[in-house]
């Protein structure tokens, strides 16, 4: 595995990395801030009263929930390829 991996959702003129060698505690908030963020917009969007959205919208809203969600994946992968590489038994 590289040091710096790609994130999925990059865009291409502004990438962003992982760093693969990070302490797995800081990977693993790293992974956790993402996806908590996108999750707490989806509740209060989910809490929402009956409105009509208009589907432009509602697939821009889609889009800022899987940038987050994708990226938080893309760490927790980094994490399960370091965890499955250590050698038994040992305290990464």
């Amino acid at each position: 595995m590289n040091q710096y991996m790609g994130l999925t959702s990059n865009a291409d003129d502004q990438p962003l990395y992982v760093d693969t060698t990070a302490p797995l505690h800081i990977l693993l908030d790293s992974a956790a801030y993402r996806i908590r963020a996108a999750t707490q917009f989806l509740e209060n969007l989910a809490m929402r009263d009956e409105q009509t959205i208009d589907p432009a919208t509602l697939q821009d809203l889609a889009q800022l929930c899987c940038i987050p969600l994708r990226d938080g994946c893309d760490v927790m992968d980094v994490i399960a390829r370091r965890l499955d590489a250590a050698p038994a038994g040992s305290t990464l």
